[in-house]
């Protein structure tokens, strides 16, 4: 008998311009899949429901439900309203709900964290995954996020709830997994002379920590190596999430240091969009929050992911030491602005061996197969 497990996903439904989002989301849902689970996909329209007209809540349900066709989902999307906003019938158009969705599942995977207690305790199992390492055990101390009682707490930050974390541990046990990424959708493909790249949102929160106030955003990050192309010969660009300040301000200095900079929303909206601009890289480059830096939790980008396992090399920030990322094999990892440029320029006298490294570092550590096996294994124990 399959096993059903149903996903509590961030926001899909709100932010249809966000191919690389939904990726997030979709690498565990094939990895499931892929291990004959049933997948059921439930969203909270009910926030949505109370600030957007009607029309573009239509839209963006048609939207997700194709885009979740696409990759043989069509019939996992559900949908309820926590915030118990009643559904009219024609809009929900007979697609499973809350009730449905607790009676089938044999686990719920809760990546939005604030599921009240009452729905969570509809479900026989459930699992909560940490994708803000440091930030949300912050959160949850502080009470700042009020987080119900899951039957297991997964963290894809290493140094969560060790003796090694800059932070609290929410006062829960922290079972640390990898992202996963599905393979099969991400095979390695020949890289051609371009451009390193890389997609990220520009602004962010503030945050405070050790009693000062921090603006954790990859702006911040960003122009710390605003004059990498200048220590460097590699084309280096980034698709941006751009508002008229960030387009008016700051594309025009990140121009003027050798930056190619681009829309993310025309870019890359699509999961399709998204997939081809990694895979037509030639390699990642790519800043982390400041927190991460800060908070040393060891985190790793899902997107990050993607480029290893399409045998992109990734030059990334370092956010602390790891078990298992390396420093400078497929993976490379800098910590200021004469290392970032050191590390372009390894990567480059030796291309075809990063290359072939970081997709073998995918297959090892983020087989999305490998790390859903194990997720099952731990929160249906």
């Amino acid at each position: 008998m399959k096993t059903t497990v149903c996903m509590i996903p961030l926001n899909t439904l709100a932010y249809p311009q966000g191919g690389g989002h939904l990726w997030v989301y979709l690498n565990w849902a094939l990895s499931l899949r892929a291990l004959d689970c049933r997948v059921i996909w439930l969203e909270d329209i009910g926030e949505l429901l109370a600030t957007r007209p009607r029309p573009e809540v239509e839209r963006d349900i048609a939207t997700l439900a194709a885009r979740l066709e696409a990759y043989g989902l069509g019939d996992a999307l559900a949908l309820t309203s926590f915030s118990g906003h009643e559904l009219d019938p024609r809009l929900v158009n007979g697609r499973p709900d809350l009730d449905v969705a607790a009676a089938e599942a044999d686990l719920l995977l809760d990546f939005a964290y604030d599921i009240p207690a009452r729905a969570l305790a509809m479900f026989r199992r459930t699992a909560l995954v940490d994708l803000d390492p440091g930030l949300l055990q912050l959160w949850m101390s502080r009470n700042e996020l009020r987080v119900s009682a899951h039957d297991l707490y997964l963290t894809i930050g290493e140094t969560v709830g060790t003796s090694e974390a800059r932070f609290p541990d929410g006062g829960v046990r922290w079972h640390h997994t990898p992202s996963p990424v599905f393979l099969s959708a991400w095979p390695a493909t020949e890289a051609a002379p371009g451009p390193y790249t890389t997609v990220t949102n520009w602004w962010g929160e503030w945050m405070e920590l050790d009693g000062e106030v921090v603006c954790n955003d990859k702006r911040t990050a960003f122009l710390a190596y605003v004059e990498l192309p200048g220590r460097s010969n590699q084309a280096l660009e980034m698709a941006v999430t751009l508002d008229d300040y960030t387009a008016e301000t700051d594309v025009p200095i990140l121009e003027r240091r050798g930056w190619n900079v681009r829309d993310a929303w025309e870019a890359c909206p699509t999961p399709e969009t998204y997939r081809a601009y990694i895979q037509r890289s030639r390699a990642e480059f790519s800043c982390a929050k400041p927190s991460c830096r800060l908070l040393a939790n060891a985190w790793i980008s899902d997107r990050t992911i993607c480029y290893l396992a399409s045998a992109k090399p990734a030059v990334v920030e370092h956010t602390g030491p790891s078990r298992f990322l390396p420093e400078a094999e497929g993976l490379l990892r800098f910590r200021d602005l004469e290392e970032a440029a050191a590390a372009i320029e390894t990567v480059e006298a030796d291309f075809e061996r990063h290359s072939r490294l970081a997709r073998e570092l995918a297959e090892e550590y983020f087989d999305g197969e490998k790390v859903v096996r194990r997720v099952l294994e731990l929160a249906l124990a």
